[in-house]
């Protein structure tokens, strides 16, 4: 089969390579039909994550058909297609119980494309199947569910409900990528007073308006603080979610949250961020981190198809699996191509997959 392959910092190829096997009982064997390429894989791919070893198949977003499975296999059979969580999920383990499956200590949490071989491929073997595979409803297409398998609980679990977002409240968003815009369609969920887009790109914050945030604000231009303060009557917003993984941009998000509000920080920190306890620590403020456990993705598919999100303003640019290298040449240059999310279909079309679908999310 075709995968890409890490071949070590900044070096990555299509190869052909083994089609998988099941391995253990748990296992199952997944047709990917259609990928993604999210900001880690950048992060892989420029050496930061060295857990990750030369020759692991990358990715680790997909919706696909099952093909085979193990023994111990229950909620899934051959034929079913299936959305691929990024989170593996032992579900016996102390943190899978809580809830907490990127945690597991089973075998499962973050693992595809870092630890073991990921799903910018053919086919996958899934570890951990029954907790790691969801059925997707024959209604919906594989762009609209494709997103559910990290950007979007990540942005609904750590960003807006870690934060405690509630009716009425104000919300400041630090980054207005992928993760942010997604945080956008999730805080609007809980009908806030306002959703703030922060960012220094104006792309990025004309997507933010597209995505239903009620103000923008680049921060290159204007004093973000000053401006928030002006909105707040000088109290600061109830939540602040950091999006970007920057020390100026959590730094920032600390600022603008009021007496009594919460910081949900979302972004991935490759560097040292300072926390200023010495003004923070008076001001009752609250401060989240956290790895998505994609616990909502049920809830997410519920929301998807009764059209109250749409993921499909995510998808920007379509590619073919043979035309990845241009995928993440088109995806890493965001600031130029305009990227938000890029489709990788494995077989077949995924322009057809979609306009096929019956416009379940088409009120989102």
């Amino acid at each position: 089969m075709k995968a890409l392959v890490y071949h070590g910092a900044g070096q990555r190829s299509l190869d052909e390579v083994p089609d998988p096997q099941i391995a253990e009982p748990t296992d199952a064997i997944v047709r990917i039909d259609t990928t993604t390429i999210c900001g880690t894989d950048l992060h892989i791919l420029r050496g930061d994550v060295p857990e990750t070893t030369p020759g692991t198949i990358l990715g680790h977003e997909a919706v696909g058909t099952v093909e085979a499975v193990g023994a111990s296999v229950r909620t899934v059979a051959p034929g079913d297609r299936v959305l691929v969580s990024c989170v593996c999920a032992c579900g016996s383990c102390r943190f899978c119980r809580e809830g907490r499956y990127g945690q597991c200590v089973g075998g499962g949490g973050w693992i595809f494309g870092h630890l073991i071989d990921g799903l910018q491929a053919q086919y996958a073997r899934v570890p951990l199947a029954d907790g790691t595979l969801y059925r997707v409803p024959p209604d919906l297409s594989d762009v609209h569910v494709l997103f559910l398998a990290d950007v979007l609980p990540t942005a609904y679990e750590v960003g807006v409900l870690n934060g405690g977002v509630r009716p009425g409240e104000m919300v400041a968003i630090v980054g207005a990528g992928p993760i942010g815009l997604a945080a956008i369609l999730g805080a609007r969920l809980f009908t806030p007073a306002s959703v703030i887009a922060i960012d220094l790109a104006d792309a990025r914050l004309e997507s933010a308006r597209r995505f239903g945030a009620d103000i923008t604000i680049n921060n290159g231009r204007e004093d973000a603080v000053a401006r928030i303060m002006e909105l707040t009557e000088e109290l600061g917003v109830d939540v602040a979610i950091e999006a970007v993984g920057a020390p100026e941009t959590f730094e920032l998000a600390a600022e603008l949250v009021r007496p009594g509000g919460r910081v949900a920080n979302v972004g991935v920190h490759g560097h040292p961020a300072t926390l200023h306890l010495e003004r923070l620590w008076i001001r009752d403020v609250t401060i989240t981190t956290g790895l998505v456990d994609t616990y909502s993705i049920p809830a997410l598919l519920r929301l998807v198809a009764g059209g109250r999100i749409d993921p499909l303003v995510l998808a920007t640019h379509h590619f073919q699996l043979e035309e990845i290298a241009s995928a993440y040449d088109t995806f890493a240059d965001a600031s130029s191509t305009r990227a938000l999310k890029v489709v990788v279909s494995a077989h077949g079309n995924p322009e057809r997959q979609l306009s096929s679908s019956g416009g379940a999310a088409a009120g989102g």
